[in-house]
């Protein structure tokens, strides 16, 4: 487990995590982007947007390992959001606009994505 106060320069705290995580797992390093660019954005959603960079809240990282996948799970202290509601960022008329972008790429490079706890977790899976 990992807990990060709601700081964005403690993003750059996922990459040693993660390199534990493969290490431990003996993943295969090809799937290590993938994974590596979901959690940055799962993580920095969270601390940008549902902690609101609250230094007094935090982020905790879970990870476990099942049936030939590793997952994580990202939860925040904030007031939650529906996931649905996130624009798609590859509709014309959301183009130009900001926002939505960190969640498309996490359904495109994972396996499998799920919110709970009123969108205040996302679970990543990946296989292997």
């Amino acid at each position: 487990m990992l807990r990060i106060a709601s700081i964005p320069d403690n993003i750059s705290i996922l990459e040693d995590y993660l390199q534990n995580i493969f290490n431990e797992y003996h993943l295969d390093q090809k799937l290590y982007p993938n994974v590596l660019i979901s959690l940055t954005e799962a993580v920095n959603n969270a601390i940008i947007h549902g902690n609101q960079m609250d230094e007094n809240k935090f982020v905790q990282l879970n990870s476990f390992c099942k049936n030939h996948k590793i997952c994580f799970r990202i939860s925040d202290e904030g007031s939650g959001f529906d996931p649905k509601q996130v624009p798609d960022p590859t509709q014309p008329e959301n183009i130009e606009k900001c926002g939505g972008r960190g969640v498309f790429l996490m359904y495109k490079l994972s396996d499998r994505i799920d919110y709970s706890d009123n969108g205040r977790t996302v679970e990543l899976e990946f296989c292997f």
